[in-house]
């Protein structure tokens, strides 16, 4: 072949021209490509771009946000999926990749990978904490049904509620249970009831269906939603095996309606029969002590106090009798400690009295400052000084003096 025998191509008309061998071969308009997951990323748009490899190829891929947003798991590095698509050229760079529309995870279905990566999540997110479940009122007097107003589950509901517990006012907040709008509507529904306080308890589920009619219960804004009431909340979703992330996150679970509307309330029966047992052993416990109330009075009846007041009366005299001899005695002995005390310390004051002193002869002498003179130098001739007898004094003027040593 020469060169004049060759079709001249732009790089444009190449790509076409193998755009359109693609698109008019069947086996690419939608093939499933299994491979693992790498370099995942979501950009602003909305759009995901991948690749799908194995351990000797790669595929370049991308989703669109409309097929994207219609996932109901999380993709990640390293997944195994089977990818469905269309296999196209991109003109731009002449490069083919994989238009996805839908992922499918291996080994579980979509649903359960989705319900999986979101329980883990919340679960690290500490969702699930014993600490942070809140106590359902012994006695509620307001209880909302958050639930489809049609159906058996809310009827079971309302007719077990009225017949354990009729105090309760029962309110059903009508919401879709199933389908595109019902995460939303619940989640939705669970803060306007908080926010109207409105209930002291909220169940909120459905009846039994497949994972997929349960799903709205597996939804991320119904877990926080649950997560944030500040009214206990009841998860009441399927049959006893059908477990949801609503479950998890909720104050109390219950394994189906039923189940909960008799967790939600106490049984009037029970109550009326513990009301009786108590009633039953208080009579029993006022028939005892009127019982012994009455053997008592009868005692005091017989007793002699009652029939001889004298003799009872004589029997207090004669105690008085004897406490006032005790206190009579106990005072006269402290009254003859007390004086023979005094006279001690009489004596004692008396032995020193100076005036004692002088009675015998003797006598002081002070000068007109009235300073005691124990010297005869203290005193000079012609001073006047004053003499201190035992019955008065006098006054006196020096007219001599003399000195000797003491002892002489």
């Amino acid at each position: 072949m020469t060169w004049d025998s060759m079709q001249l191509y732009t790089v444009s008309e190449l790509n076409e021209a193998i755009q359109s061998l693609l698109d008019s071969d069947q086996r690419f308009l939608s093939v499933c490509v299994k491979g693992e997951l790498s370099n995942y990323k979501v950009y602003p748009s909305g759009h995901h771009y991948f690749t799908l490899k194995d351990q000797e190829s790669s595929l370049r891929c991308v989703m669109f946000r409309s097929h994207a947003s219609r996932l109901h798991f999380r993709p990640e590095n390293g997944l195994q999926v089977s990818a469905v698509g269309r296999v196209q050229v991109f003109l731009r760079d002449g490069c083919y990749q994989l238009y996805c529309t839908d992922l499918i995870p291996d080994g579980v279905g979509d649903l359960q990978l989705a319900f999986e990566q979101l329980k883990n999540r919340l679960y690290q997110e500490g969702l699930f904490e014993l600490a942070a479940k809140k106590s359902l009122p012994i006695f509620p007097e307001r209880i909302v049904l958050i639930t489809s107003p049609v159906g058996a589950a809310v009827q079971d509901m309302i007719r077990i509620l009225r017949t354990r517990w009729p105090l309760a006012n029962i309110m059903v907040y009508p919401v879709q249970v199933q389908g595109k709008e019902a995460p939303s509507e619940i989640s939705e529904a669970i803060s306007k009831v908080n926010e109207w306080r409105c209930a002291d308890c909220i169940i909120t589920g459905r009846g039994g269906g497949s994972l997929e009619d349960l799903w709205a219960f597996n939804e991320e804004c119904v877990a926080r939603a649950i997560y944030a009431s500040q009214i206990p909340v009841i998860s009441a979703v399927g049959h006893e095996p059908d477990v949801t992330i609503s479950d998890f996150v909720a104050d109390q679970r219950a394994s189906t309606p039923s189940n909960a509307a008799e967790i939600a309330v106490p049984d009037q029966r029970k109550i009326r029969e513990q009301i009786d047992a108590l009633t039953a052993r208080l009579c029993h416990a006022e028939n005892r002590l009127l019982q012994q109330k009455k053997l008592k009075l009868e005692h005091y009846q017989t007793s002699t106090v009652l029939h001889e007041i004298s003799y009872y009366t004589d029997l207090r005299r004669m105690e008085i009798d004897r406490l006032s001899d005790l206190l009579n005695g106990s005072v006269q002995k402290i009254l003859s400690e007390r004086y023979s005390a005094l006279s001690s310390v009489s004596a004692s004051l008396n032995a020193m009295n100076p005036l004692n002193v002088l009675s015998r002869g003797y006598l002081f002498a002070e000068n007109d400052q009235h300073t005691v003179l124990r010297s005869v130098l203290q005193v000079t001739d012609e001073e006047h000084i004053n003499l201190q007898f035992a019955d008065g004094r006098a006054r006196c003027v020096v007219e001599d003096r003399e000195v000797r040593e003491f002892g002489k």
